[in-house]
């Protein structure tokens, strides 16, 4: 079973290790990268298109926005997957994400079974 390459933009170390610990073993994720800031994560992302296949984005960031980063990388093959986790997942910051590109919408501290069911629903 391929494990689907991940890349993640979250500010906070400590949920960004709890996130990746938590996806690699129970979702078969690999982290192939990370970025705390909005300008670090679009150069990755722009700079390595056909190296990951999904791309979590916290909202809030060291420097700039995960909108930021939804808007500059809305323009990807279909097989690319945009996810947003934030602690400020409500309706309306979830419509925003989708118009902005963003395939789902997952709350870090309640949904986080969600997402590791859409990761492994993806491999």
């Amino acid at each position: 079973m391929s494990r689907l390459r991940t890349f993640i933009v979250e500010d906070n170390p400590t949920i960004r290790t709890q996130l990746i610990a938590t996806l690699a073993d129970l979702a078969q994720v690999e982290c192939v990268g990370f970025a705390d800031t909005e300008a670090e994560a679009v150069a990755w992302l722009q700079s390595h298109q056909d190296e990951w296949d999904l791309a979590l984005v916290d909202l809030f960031l060291k420097q700039g926005s995960g909108m930021g980063v939804l808007a500059a990388v809305d323009q990807r093959p279909p097989s690319q997957k945009l996810v947003v986790i934030s602690n400020y997942a409500t309706r309306d910051v979830a419509r925003r994400c989708r118009e902005l590109g963003c395939d789902e919408v997952f709350d870090k501290s309640g949904d986080v079974d969600a997402l590791i069911d859409y990761c492994q629903a993806l491999r």
